[in-house]
């Protein structure tokens, strides 16, 4: 049975768990190994990991299957009324078993929880990504897109989804 709670600092490794697994599957046709190494140091070593809870907003929830994590999420508040959902991602074995269903519907709870008023998610999805269909089926839409200098020389080539809350 899937459970989702929320993350600690102390829970670090286990969202560097299924980072390591499911982030370099989900873009390895899509971005080249220097990027791909650039951008799990950037995003997911223990320092970054720990930086974005503490210092920057970031709220991490955690599936777990047993005492398995399986997936994670991570919404962080960048307005009054905007939330950006920065991360979500499934081992690649667990895909299409729901985990990502849940853990989309665990983030807008958490909006919902801080903004009873209306308000807007987001997230950026690279443009060659093939998740976009799924954030579709999460009711989301193509709000605009862009290409955001990450450092190193790497850009990110993504659209901006958006759902009303």
């Amino acid at each position: 049975m899937i459970t989702i709670r929320k993350a600690s600092v102390e829970e670090c490794r286990a969202i560097q768990a299924v980072a390591d697994a499911a982030f370099p599957a989900t873009y390895a046709e899509i971005l080249s190994p220097g990027q791909l190494d650039y951008m799990m140091e950037w995003m997911y070593s223990g320092a970054a990991l720990r930086r974005q809870m503490l210092e920057e907003g970031h709220t991490y929830y955690i599936a777990w299957d047993g005492a398995a994590p399986v997936g994670y999420v991570s919404v962080q508040r960048q307005g009054e009324a905007l939330f950006h959902l920065q991360k979500i991602y499934v081992l690649p074995g667990r895909q299409g078993q729901r985990i990502g269903r849940l853990l989309f519907e665990r983030a807008v709870r958490a909006v919902k929880e801080l903004c009873p008023a209306p308000c807007r998610l987001e997230l950026n999805v690279n443009r060659s990504n093939p998740a976009r269909g799924f954030y579709e089926k999460m009711g989301m839409r193509i709000v605009r897109e862009g290409d955001f200098p990450i450092g190193g020389g790497y850009y990110m080539n993504d659209y901006i989804m958006g759902l009303d809350i």
